[in-house]
């Protein structure tokens, strides 16, 4: 089995980090901390090693450090596929980020062909019981796992779906312009409804075929429609169809942006928005891990885990199991906690850095 790992990250006025330099090998990673000394900040500046806006979804503008407001810069070497690649990432004085990729400028999708990377923070806590849109964000950062053309395709849809739906604010008629992007927008459509369907297939075999301390998640794919149209032909007769109605609301009402994710605990057979919050988070906590072993099977390496004070919310018990699951499968996992006391069982099996804060700049220190 080949290894996906950042093993050398660079911070420039990211965040709280005025300039840092982490070196690292496969191992997980243990990061512990007080609060508010730039944990998570670490967390995201990997995160932005894949495709997407990162684990907070924030803006380049929002992610410079204050009050400098420079702009920043991440470096890592990422371990991919038994090849060492140089990643740059920046941003300038506000503007969107920046990706040069083995000395060559590329776009952010690119890097969905070389590192795939999960994460689970505590903003996800609520992901069962809050609204669809994280549930369908949850799933589409799994789904592009296993599919680098996902990304592509979530871009394709949603900037299609944009001009179709100003069309339909101003009121404009015209079936010409419509098919033309209808067309587009069915095609896009197809391809992140079957990533998804597959993604699913994909993570019921996994937890199947493990033996794990979590819960087993049943998943479903649900739908505004009655019958999802799936094909590129049903979905442009869908939106044809729909545009009455959509005219009336100034907004598209069929599409995979309408679909929502739904998980019932196998166990109890008790729905996910209805189990008790530590269910909640094992449910998450499994998926992730079912997820990171499809992907060990499927493309031979594991993807890299973000792990946001994830220690923080389980028994010992569960956390023993949980860093076993981990260093069984193979991941750098990157891990949160506020002391190295939530981290013990892993004993030489991770490396570990604190993080310290000092007149609002972050401070990071290799322990052992």
């Amino acid at each position: 089995m080949t290894t996906l790992a950042l093993t050398r990250l660079t911070l420039s006025h990211f965040r709280s980090h005025k300039k840092g330099a982490i070196e690292c090998d496969a191992r997980p990673v243990a990061i512990f901390g007080p609060n508010g000394a730039g944990k998570t900040n670490i967390l995201e500046a990997v995160s932005l090693f894949s495709p997407g806006r990162g684990l907070r979804r924030s803006s380049a503008e929002d992610m410079t450090r204050r009050p400098e407001a420079l702009g920043w810069k991440l470096t890592g070497h990422l371990s991919a596929q038994s090849k060492l690649h140089e990643v740059e990432i920046w941003s300038e004085e506000g503007a969107a980020r920046q990706l040069r990729l083995d000395g060559k400028t590329a776009p952010q999708t690119s890097l969905a062909q070389i590192a795939r990377v999960l994460w689970l923070i505590p903003a996800m806590d609520r992901l069962w019981i809050e609204g669809a849109e994280g549930r369908r964000r949850f799933l589409d950062r799994m789904a592009l796992s296993f599919f680098p053309n996902h990304a592509e395709a979530s871009l394709a849809y949603e900037k299609v779906m944009r001009q179709r739906n100003r069309l339909l604010k101003d009121q404009i008629r015209d079936a010409a312009w419509y098919d033309a992007l209808e067309r587009q927008m069915a095609e896009a459509a197809e391809v992140i409804h079957q990533n998804r369907c597959s993604t699913l297939g994909h993570l019921e075999a996994a937890q199947a075929a493990a033996e794990t301390a979590f819960p087993t998640a049943a998943l479903k794919l649900t739908h505004a429609e009655p019958e999802f149209p799936e094909t590129v032909e049903d979905m442009r007769t869908a939106l044809r169809d729909s545009r009455q109605k959509d005219l009336v609301v100034g907004r598209t009402l069929v599409g995979p942006h309408r679909s929502d994710l739904e998980a019932v605990f196998a166990a109890k057979g008790v729905p996910a928005k209805d189990c008790s919050t530590g269910e909640q988070k094992a449910l998450l906590i499994s998926l992730i891990l079912a997820n990171g072993r499809a992907l060990a099977q499927l493309t031979g390496a594991p993807p890299i885990l973000l792990l946001d004070e994830v220690a923080a919310h389980l028994d010992a018990t569960r956390r023993a199991a949980l860093y076993n699951e981990i260093c069984g499968l193979g991941a750098q996992a990157w891990m949160t906690g506020t002391g190295p006391e939530l981290f013990t069982d892993l004993e030489d099996r991770a490396q570990y850095l604190e993080v310290t804060e000092e007149n609002g700049i972050s401070l990071v220190e290799s322990v052992r």
